[in-house]
């Protein structure tokens, strides 16, 4: 299984050639709940803190600033400690 993957603080110039900006934008209160990925996820956080517990793996500290991909196939536990406010896209 393909680990999560964080770039901390990346390059604005690497956010707009993604397209980071123009992607939608979801929001989630402080809250625990479980969830698998279909499909790869990558995701810029704009607010938040959260651990991602991975069903095979070691927990994973996300927050502000951090370019965030989540392997397709992938089932974790996601712990919001501060309310998360994400681009996100996936494939």
């Amino acid at each position: 299984m393909k680990e999560i993957s964080i770039v901390h603080d990346p390059d604005k110039k690497l956010l707009l050639k993604r397209g980071v900006f123009g992607w939608p934008i979801w929001t989630k209160e402080i809250s625990e709940f479980p969830w698998k990925y279909d499909a790869s996820e990558t995701c810029y956080f704009l607010e938040g803190d959260v651990t991602v517990i991975p069903e095979d793996g070691e927990p994973v500290r996300i927050g502000q600033g951090d370019l965030v991909t989540f392997p397709a196939g992938m089932s974790c536990i996601w712990k919001i400690t501060k309310d998360v406010k994400k681009h996100y896209t996936f494939g």
